[in-house]
């Protein structure tokens, strides 16, 4: 079965980090948002709106029609955001997983947005006071958390793979 696996959380808490390592232990077709968003900017900094989520659901949608994997790796901050991956899954009659990735160490997500080298040309990575203002509205819906704080990226995988209800088998 089809299988839809999305993140979310703020910037520079390792979302694509772990996003590109669960694609390659399972297989799965990787689509991130940044990539989308960025392709669509005619100059840094322009307001495409929701243009890049809307994107994503349909290329989401068709690879989960044909039965593959996807790991969508977004900040996902609002309910209609979410409602959006929800919606692209139950069209193509696939599972989805939803994963809130944290950091709980402040210290360690700050140096992280600090640090950020971007690999997405033109892509100009928040500062640390934007992503503490950013709208980010908390989850109310029952979804996995990982906090990576602490462990590398591969050990986590390897942890969500062990107790995944979707994800077992890709």
């Amino acid at each position: 079965m089809a299988r839809l696996i999305v993140l979310s959380g703020l910037p520079g808490v390792g979302k694509t980090t772990f996003a590109r390592a669960l694609a390659a232990k399972t297989g799965a077709v990787l689509i991130r948002i940044d990539s989308i968003e960025q392709a669509l900017r005619a100059k840094p900094g322009q307001d495409i709106g929701p243009a890049g989520y809307l994107i994503g659901y349909g290329v989401a949608r068709d690879h989960l029609r044909k039965g593959r994997t996807v790991v969508a790796d977004s900040v996902n901050p609002v309910p209609e955001s979410r409602d959006g991956w929800r919606r692209a899954a139950r069209d193509a009659e696939a599972d989805i997983e939803e994963i809130e990735l944290v950091c709980s160490n402040k210290k360690e997500h700050k140096r992280r947005v600090e640090t950020r080298v971007p690999d997405i040309e033109g892509l100009v990575p928040p500062r640390w006071k934007d992503v503490r203002k950013r709208d980010y509205r908390a989850w109310t819906d029952d979804v996995a958390r990982i906090d990576t704080a602490s462990a590398a990226p591969d050990a986590l995988v390897a942890a969500f793979l062990a107790t995944s209800r979707t994800a077992a088998g890709a």
